[in-house]
């Protein structure tokens, strides 16, 4: 793979992310998802790997949300440096921000994310006249949902936004026949409430990849403290390591964190297939970008496609990986307006 790392605002190396210079910060505001979809995320909490690779000069401020569109809003108000966030989100943030406001800094997780529905549904069809859910309107799994219903030409579907806690109940209690969620909810249907996979995304693109969780920075954060982001990003290294040596404690770090935030832990048989289902990788899958930002109009969100030319800047995150000794990852031209 090859590298992308001119900054998407001067095409040039000229910046501070690129040079190295700037302060590292008093604190970095760290949003995040109670998702497994987050796994790294989550790991780097458990496992301290951010407070150790910040340093006692930097304070760490963990921010839960539960999905994109708020967390847009806090990055776009400046309470939220970086964050942990879906494609489809870190997409509209750049466009209401006119590409100002934040850049896409690395990847977090690909996959990990499905259609369940109930036993006795067997084909796209069988869905007229239902609802369907998904965690909230204008999110990652909101657009797949409505691009989805779009290519199957489906028109009688009903799309309900819900907290994903209250899916499980509705889908339990019959209220809803399916829903469209990121990992662990997919699985904790189907473990918990007898729900079917119909659709898992990973099938909708090429070589089952495609980006769930990526991690964006205020812009503004990025040129000042450009030390700041390389030590999350050295972090999430350091999280996706773990899961790859040591896959059971890596679970375990992630449902340590889901009980402490939740109230309660996953099940194994859940924990499992939640990890089975998503791959940890800091390479955005840039390439997807543009077609993500079309299905938001195939899907009825936006009129036209945002732009997504210059959103990326993946200069500290290749720094972070040659350092480590591991493969760059690429912009796909995105670096660039």
């Amino acid at each position: 793979m090859v590298t992308g790392c001119s900054r998407a605002d001067s095409g040039s190396d000229s910046s501070s992310a690129a040079t190295g210079t700037g302060t590292p910060a008093t604190e970095v505001r760290l949003a995040y998802f109670p998702n497994v979809t987050h796994a790294s995320a989550l790991i780097g909490l458990d496992k301290g790997y951010f407070t150790q690779e910040l340093g006692s000069g930097t304070k760490l401020t963990p921010t839960k949300f539960n999905a994109g569109p708020d967390e847009v809003s806090a990055l776009l108000g400046g309470s939220v440096d970086i964050g942990f966030i879906g494609s489809g989100p870190a997409i509209n943030a750049f466009s209401k921000s006119d590409g100002e406001t934040v850049r896409l800094i690395s990847g977090a997780t690909s996959g990990g994310a499905q259609l369940v529905v109930k036993p006795e549904i067997n084909t796209p069809q069988d869905l007229q006249g239902k609802t369907i859910a998904d965690p909230q309107a204008g999110n990652t799994q909101d657009v797949s949902l409505k691009k989805w219903i779009s290519d199957q030409k489906l028109t009688g579907v009903n799309v309900q936004n819900e907290d994903n806690s209250v899916t499980l109940d509705q889908f339990k209690k019959g209220a809803i026949a399916g829903a469209w969620l990121p990992e662990p909810w997919s699985s904790r249907l189907v473990s918990e409430a007898g729900a079917k996979v119909l659709v898992d995304e990973k099938s909708l693109w090429p070589n089952g990849q495609f980006p769930t969780t990526v991690i964006v920075v205020r812009k503004q954060f990025l040129d000042e403290h450009p030390q700041t982001v390389q030590a999350v990003l050295k972090a999430v290294l350091d999280s996706n390591n773990l899961a790859a040596s040591d896959p059971a404690e890596a679970k375990a770090a992630v449902n340590r964190q889901l009980k402490s935030l939740t109230g309660s832990a996953l099940s194994q048989p859940v924990l499992d297939s939640s990890f089975k289902n998503i791959e940890l990788t800091t390479d955005p899958i840039a390439s997807t970008f543009p077609q993500l930002a079309q299905d938001q109009v195939t899907a009825g969100i936006v009129k036209t496609a945002p732009k997504v030319n210059g959103f990326f800047d993946l200069t500290s995150l290749n720094a972070v990986l040659t350092q480590a000794g591991k493969p760059t990852v690429s912009a796909a031209g995105l670096d660039k307006k």
